[in-house]
């Protein structure tokens, strides 16, 4: 049995902005219905600095308003809502050491996956998630409850992995599954049944509602619909007035769709629209220049998967998720696709042209790696990723999208953040601009057959190790974007600074010795852990 220690390292965030690294943060005790975990490694993400600049008003930070019985939550000891002190860290291996007598799914010695997104446990704008209402796993043990993490439908949101792969290798699927989730996505194309529909304007609805029928039709005048107020699930547009575009798409609730009939005339100018809606509240913008609202949801994708053909760009492809995104094209086996990776820095693109050019050549895929501050992109794309968190780069991607394209908003632009885009374009081009946030269990068990067929390596993500001296380094790169790529942390390693792996060779030369081709191995992490 595991021997179990009163306090542990842990790292906590206090307040806005405000992290410690507390060296005695009491472990906590397991009850009937929990599991004790010690952690193996915790990957760092840029969600943990949104977590650290918004503290308790993330919308994760809230408090858990249904899916879980009050006294169940009392229960659990490391429930940390509202200014409660948390431990981030959601990208975690875990080793099962200890359980309580009611649970039913896990077992001692079991090595497990964290999926951090309980969406059965609602909060008033999102959800429960480990790293964020409830401890996470940037210390050495953590404490999950058996009925947050088996949601009442079976689903597990701790996954069995074996013990082959290396504890960085199996912590890094969780960025690559939102990676994944971006693309398989389930995209609605027709209304929402059973939703609020709200019609703008003059026009016929009655076949997309014998179709689908909402629970509720709101009528309005383009000149009432500058007054209305609440949420919808689906707005139909009538007309072509930008200002009253800009008004009606902020009442779209989450995973709103608003279809703009334009009739033959025309938007006048850009449009202000919420970019950090798509890709949170997934949000979406179609249309079309004719007068039926159903060739607006028509052209509406199932999925934002890339397609036989496709020409893609990755913006922003030689940091750490743009490497995610490049490596699962070339390897995504769609044929005939060609892939344009850019960045601004010539040393990155040296480093992902290393790290994906030796697999797309072995594919057959063809791979551009581009400085955009030197070859600006042209138009003609039919696939575009932008992974930098810019509103008028996204904008700027519908400039570059062919006909049929999709762009995917995949940087995290915070909610309420506006840019310009060109919406009569978007509809004219049947351009399709989705975005996505976080993945599912079935995202992280595609990743995790990936690494079991030997179809990717997620270790080539990883930028540097750490403990838990380090941390403050280590966040504070991902906050700069100065991190080469993913940084993990070893929260046993409590002295252990931030080290890039190319710095290994000279400060842990036994450690340098054990990785093949630059790559992280199990081998070279047993020789990292064995320095404490």
């Amino acid at each position: 049995m595991t021997q179990v220690p009163e306090t542990q390292y842990a790292i906590q965030i206090t307040g806005v902005d405000q992290f410690e690294v507390n060296t005695a943060k009491p472990v906590d005790r397991v009850g009937p219905h929990q599991l004790l975990l010690k952690v193996e490694a915790c990957g760092i993400c840029f969600s943990d600095t949104k977590l650290l600049h918004q503290f308790d008003n993330h919308p994760r930070k809230s408090e858990v308003v249904s899916g879980i019985a009050p006294e169940a939550l009392a229960e659990i000891p490391n429930y940390r809502p509202g200014s409660a002190p948390t431990v981030p860290g959601h990208e975690p291996v875990v080793r099962v050491i200890a359980v309580g007598p009611e649970v039913t799914h896990f077992k001692v010695g079991d090595r497990l996956l964290v999926q951090a997104d309980w969406k059965h446990l609602r909060t008033a704008k999102s959800n429960g998630a480990f790293g964020y209402n409830f401890d996470g796993a940037l210390q050495e043990y953590t404490v999950v409850d058996e009925r947050c993490v088996v949601a009442p439908d079976g689903e597990e949101f701790l996954i069995h992995v074996s013990e082959a792969p290396s504890a960085a290798a199996v912590g890094l699927i969780e960025p690559w599954a939102t990676v994944e989730g971006s693309y398989a996505w389930k995209e609605r194309g027709h209304l929402a049944d059973g939703g609020k529909l709200l019609v703008v304007g003059e026009g016929d609805v009655d076949a997309l509602t014998s179709a689908h029928a909402p629970a509720s039709v709101t009528r309005v005048s383009e000149e009432e619909a500058l007054s209305v107020e609440g949420a919808f699930d689906d707005i139909v547009y009538f007309g072509a007035n930008a200002g009253v575009i800009e008004k009606i798409a902020q009442l779209l609730a989450s995973r709103g769709v608003l279809n703009v009939v334009l009739g033959g005339r025309r938007i006048e100018r850009k449009v202000s629209l919420d970019i950090g809606r798509v890709h949170y509240d997934f949000i979406r913008f179609v249309g079309t220049t004719g007068d039926d609202p159903a060739e607006g949801y028509a052209w509406i994708p199932d999925t934002g998967d890339l397609r036989v053909g496709d020409k893609i760009a990755i913006v922003g492809a030689a940091g750490p998720m743009g490497q995610m995104h490049t490596m699962r094209a070339v390897t995504s086996d769609v044929p005939g696709i060609s892939v344009v990776g850019t960045d601004l820095s010539d040393e990155r693109l040296a480093g992902l042209k290393a790290v994906v050019g030796p697999v797309a050549e072995k594919r057959g895929v063809p791979l551009s790696i581009i400085n955009t501050s030197v070859t600006p992109l042209e138009y003609g794309y039919t696939h575009i990723t932008c992974l930098v968190p810019v509103p008028a780069l996204v904008a700027g991607a519908v400039d570059l999208a062919a006909e049929g394209a999709i762009i995917n908003a995949f940087a995290g632009i915070p909610a309420g953040t506006f840019g310009d885009f060109d919406l009569q374009g978007i509809i004219e081009r049947r351009i399709f601009m989705l975005g996505t946030s976080g993945s599912d269990v079935s995202d992280m068990r595609t990743v995790l057959h990936k690494i079991e067929e030997g179809i990717i390596d997620t270790s080539i993500s990883l930028f540097a190790v750490t403990g838990m001296a380090g941390f403050g380094d280590a966040i504070n790169s991902v906050i700069n974007r100065t991190s080469g790529g993913k940084i993990m942390v070893f929260p046993s390693l409590h002295d252990l600074g931030l080290t890039p792996l190319g710095e290994l060779p000279e400060k842990f030369p036994q450690v340098a010795a054990a990785m093949k081709d630059g790559l992280w191995t199990k081998e070279a992490e047993e020789a990292l852990l064995a320095t404490r």
